[in-house]
């Protein structure tokens, strides 16, 4: 099976997985060789994979979209991933990095909005003190 993992910048992982493990939102899921085409949304999660060699690979990805097409090719589109081969390094740094970035836009839109909202407030006000049209 083909695992290939990209975010906008770069392709992290482009190599045959004889098994792939990743995370939504239902959970957990394997997938082999031969799997039924499939398409979901990705957790902040680590993909794991078992390589040719019999060896482990990680990759934390910040959300994204898994596709499986053929039952051969896995294709993981992310907006970040960080490639290694310690889960405990990825798990414990990297995801907590992911979730407190995606925190920080949360509270970042929030004040975004909160001063859209002030300024036409603003607008409405003066609009209404100048003799225009006045909002309810």
């Amino acid at each position: 099976m083909r695992l290939r993992i990209v975010t906008p910048l770069s392709v992290v992982v482009d190599e045959e997985a004889l098994a792939v493990r990743a995370e939504d939102d239902s959970g957990s899921f394997g997938i082999l060789p031969g799997h039924a085409d499939f398409l979901t949304s990705l957790a902040i999660s680590v993909v794991g994979w078992k390589r040719i060699d019999g060896s482990r690979r990680y990759c934390a990805v910040r959300r994204g979209m898994l596709s499986i097409s053929g039952g051969k090719d896995v294709a993981v589109a992310t907006r970040e991933a960080i490639a290694g081969d310690d889960l405990a390094t990825l798990d414990a740094t990297v995801l907590d990095r992911f979730r407190a970035d995606i925190e920080q836009e949360r509270s970042d839109r929030f004040e975004n909005n909160q001063l859209q909202l002030n300024a036409i407030r603003r607008i409405v006000s003066q609009l209404g003190s100048s003799g225009g049209t006045t909002f309810a």
